[in-house]
């Protein structure tokens, strides 16, 4: 079994990428689309974190994430896929498929492992920012950041942070993500 060696800093910001087991589209409905922010605030009253930006696509999800305190991001991450899995209903198919390769203990709804960046500097912060609120584009699931309904870009543009059209003819620099 490979080490991964986490980069873990007391009150720094994380880019992750988390991923459905075997890429099931599960938030494809608006029920399970719904699931991830009940587990995020289900989990914030044991372990306090802010959530800087954040997209749900139908297999997987960008989240900027800065946990408080204690950095202990794999407790964070296990308690809120847990928290989820626990709320999703599972019809027949779905558990059926998902049996292979499974730990005790383990329903088979998440990857095992999920990707973390740690950032940088404002500059990655702003690339990354803007890979979130431009994924599901890349993705072909939609034509602008704004027609994309599960992703904090909306709140960007509410906030005045972001223009509504973004990023219309302006150059992007996105980093290199895992997906």
């Amino acid at each position: 079994m490979p080490a991964y060696i986490r980069w873990k800093e007391t009150g720094s910001t994380y880019f992750f990428t988390v991923v459905t087991a075997h890429r099931k589209p599960l938030f494809r409905n608006d029920t399970n689309r719904r699931m991830p922010g009940m587990a995020f605030r289900q989990v914030r009253r044991k372990m306090s974190f802010t959530i800087d930006a954040v997209v749900l696509l139908p297999d997987h999800l960008h989240i900027l994430l800065t946990p408080q305190g204690a950095t202990d991001y794999s407790a964070l991450w296990r308690l809120i896929k847990t928290n989820f899995t626990r709320s999703l209903k599972h019809d027949g198919r779905q558990e059926a498929a998902s049996l292979h390769g499974r730990r005790p203990g383990e329903a088979g709804v998440w990857q095992r492992r999920y990707w973390e960046h740690l950032i940088r500097d404002e500059e990655d912060w702003r690339q990354h920012l803007d890979y979130i609120h431009l994924n599901p584009v890349k993705h072909g699931l939609a034509e602008t950041p704004s027609d994309w309904a599960w992703s904090s870009f909306r709140r960007y543009v509410r906030k005045g942070l972001l223009d509504p059209h973004w990023p219309g003819r302006s150059t992007v620099v996105l980093p290199e993500v895992v997906e």
